[in-house]
């Protein structure tokens, strides 16, 4: 990010490397070697430093502009293929400023063809782009069959033509083809195989097959090859198994010498068969190089995946770069409609976007799970972090055997937020305790308020009152008084990281349940908790 005198202040709100200096300069030395730039000067400006420098919209680093004030994030160039557009969304959420996006098909709300989730783009984007803004659907060709994201426009007339397949097709005029993650290479490697290994004979594999490198999905192998050089170096996702598993699946070429070494007579053939799942195609056998081997299987359809997210505690500055992964990723977003509003930066037309009501959590895991089970890459977006009061429990619970891959992106939680804008009473033991007795006996937050107490604990309260639940979080600092005195240092925080963030100190005989909702998080010190100037403090034991 390069930076002038004047946006210094604003560019300190952005959590990428800063340089300050003559941008021409910085901008050219770096070209090659970042994935994008924040420019703080003109657009005028920027296009003349950034119009000798560009080659190619594949391989450019995005660029956006923001103006000193602070109001536009202008995506300048590399839109789509570099992530300008993704990038001016981020940068404004983070400045409170108006992202500016010209792509036309962002412009009219449309989905671009090289940004579906789960298909790559080749051929002729821009001429079948223009085709489908004019209102000229091109013809769909889906020769696998694979099934389509509900936002591509349905078969026309052409001429324009949309192809999907997982063959390599040369390019024509006219012509989009959309390569799904339809196969699955598994690969064996010999103990101490070089990184370059196995894929030359990948390329070599796929090449003779007519097969396409963009629908290789994923890689597969035996447990412990799942980390060797020559695995890693393909730069897929990698899904190991155990031998016993892989010798658990009928092959064409089984291999006593493979058994002997691994325990199992196939890796490559087997790998790829159990990844690609029930009713695989085994569309190329094993081929053997000096040092690896590979085999390639074709599913019969896409695996689908659901992520739990958790986004934080609110401001973007707290949201985790895995998080954001998994929601540009996600062809269908779900969530209560506020926490996606929260994310709508990370939102594109090519995503299918369900918002639902407070209190159908039960119905929104259902969806998510059914959603996936059908083979779409799901995001089921939360606040703070989605394995703490959360969805990621109840969306397990519903997912049971069902067969569908579930992955809990973790997030910051109202208690760390909260903790950090106080100081540090979190520093020694904790425990955190939602008040809400809603799917909780009060009884059994009682036993587990007393327990805390007792034990001496700092104590973290969730959910500590609402207007239908006005009396508990004084019943709470009831139990906590038997235990602790009256001048035990309390923090009350409402709202952290968001528009109208409050904090106070206070203490446990003084604390105002009049300034307590449902937003807040309150922190009640142990014993050894002290307010150090002005901070917060449960001191873990060192000596200063």
């Amino acid at each position: 990010m390069s930076v002038t005198e004047v946006g210094k202040g604003l560019a300190g709100r952005l959590p990428y490397e800063h340089t300050h200096g003559r941008v021409g300069g910085v901008v050219a030395s770096r070209w090659a070697d970042v994935d994008g730039f924040v420019l703080f000067l003109a657009t005028g400006a920027a296009v003349r430093i950034v119009a000798p420098l560009l080659r190619d919209k594949l391989t450019d680093p995005a660029v956006v502009c923001v103006d000193e004030a602070g109001r536009f994030a202008v995506a300048l160039c590399g839109g789509h293929a570099g992530g300008a557009n993704a990038l001016a969304r981020s940068v404004a959420a983070a400045l409170g400023a108006m992202p500016v996006v010209t792509t036309a098909t962002d412009a009219v709300d449309r989905p671009s063809l090289d940004q579906l989730p789960g298909l790559v783009a080749t051929g002729d984007v821009a001429a079948v782009t223009r085709a489908i803004l004019d209102g000229r659907p091109p013809k769909v060709d889906n020769r696998i069959p694979w099934p389509l994201p509900a936002l591509l426009p349905p078969s026309g007339p052409g001429p324009e033509q949309i192809v999907v397949t997982d063959l390599a097709l040369p390019a024509q005029p006219g012509v989009v083809v959309l390569h799904p993650p339809s196969l699955v290479a598994g690969v064996g490697a010999s103990t101490g195989a070089p990184v370059d290994a196995a894929e030359p004979l990948l390329a070599s594999v796929l090449a003779r097959a007519g097969l396409a490198r963009e629908s290789v999905g994923e890689a597969a192998t035996i447990d412990r090859r799942a980390t060797d050089h020559a695995v890693v170096a393909l730069g897929l996702p990698v899904r190991a198994f155990t031998a016993d598993a892989l010798a658990s699946v009928d092959v064409p070429t089984p291999s006593e010498v493979v058994r002997a070494a691994v325990g199992t007579a196939s890796v490559a053939e087997a790998a790829a068969l159990l990844a690609a799942g029930p009713g695989a195609e085994l569309v190329v056998t094993k081929q053997v190089a000096a040092q690896a081997t590979v085999a390639i299987a074709r599913r019969r359809g896409p695996r689908g995946h659901l992520a739990v997210v958790g986004l934080g505690p609110g401001d973007v500055a707290h949201r985790t770069p895995a998080a954001e992964h998994a929601v540009r990723q996600a062809e269908v977003v779900i969530g209560y409609g506020p926490y996606v509003d929260s994310c709508a930066d990370l939102l594109t037309p090519s995503q299918e976007i369900v918002r639902s009501p407070i209190g159908d959590e039960t119905v929104r895991a259902k969806q998510a799970v059914s959603e996936a089970g059908a083979g779409r890459r799901v995001a089921l977006v939360c606040s703070g972090d989605a394995g703490v009061y959360a969805m990621a429990s109840l969306t397990l619970e519903v997912a049971g055997d069902a067969g569908v891959d579930v992955e809990v992106v973790p997030g910051v939680t109202a208690a760390l937020a909260s903790a950090a804008l106080l100081g540090a009473p979190l520093g020694h033991d904790h425990v955190v305790i939602s008040l809400s007795d809603l799917l909780t006996p009060w009884s059994a937050i009682e036993l587990r308020l007393r327990a805390a107490a007792a034990a001496d604990l700092v104590v973290a309260l969730y959910n500590p009152r609402s207007r239908g639940r006005t009396w508990q979080f004084d019943a709470a600092r009831s139990v906590l008084l038997e235990h602790r005195s009256p001048t035990t240092p309390v923090g009350v925080v409402t709202d952290a990281t968001r528009a109208g963030q409050s904090v106070e100190l206070t203490t446990l005989g003084e604390v105002d349940a009049a300034h307590i909702g449902m937003t807040t998080c309150v922190v009640v010190g142990s014993s050894a908790t002290r307010v150090i100037g002005g901070r917060m403090v449960t001191p873990r034991g060192y000596e200063p």
